[in-house]
């Protein structure tokens, strides 16, 4: 942090330094997903984050996520619910559809986009992993 950033932080006092603490984070989990910039994440969205994601995961490059590439992105038991075909691997299509389906459930008002406050909810950090 700055001098000048401490400096205005501190004539802020602590509700303003807390207002724009948690923007910030806000701004941070947008960035990269909001291509728009229209404040929300929409589903078109988040699928292109998700499928630039998978590239970055699939470590051997042959187009399928094994459980070792989906380490720290999705536990097991998850794993094999979004895996129909029981392969033990989950393709780009299914990733995606595992996609589409979190953020549905993230998008408590039904709107069709996700804003910061819904991707701070126990459902959109659950996206989120996907998507990074």
């Amino acid at each position: 942090m700055t001098t000048l950033t401490r400096r205005f932080l501190l004539g802020l006092g602590a509700s303003g330094a807390l207002v724009i603490a948690v923007g910030a984070r806000a701004a941070s989990m947008m960035a990269g997903l909001d291509t728009d910039n229209d404040g929300t994440v929409s589903l078109d969205e988040a699928k292109a984050a998700a499928a630039t994601a998978f590239e970055k995961i699939d470590t051997d490059h042959d187009a399928l996520l094994d459980a070792a590439e989906l380490k720290g992105h999705l536990s097991a038991a998850a794993a094999r619910k979004a895996d129909p075909d029981h392969d033990k691997t989950l393709t780009k299509e299914e990733y995606l559809a595992l996609v589409e389906t979190r953020f549905n459930a993230a998008d408590k008002d039904h709107d069709g986009t996700l804003d910061a406050k819904e991707l701070k909810t126990k459902a959109g950090k659950s996206l989120l992993k996907l998507l990074r």
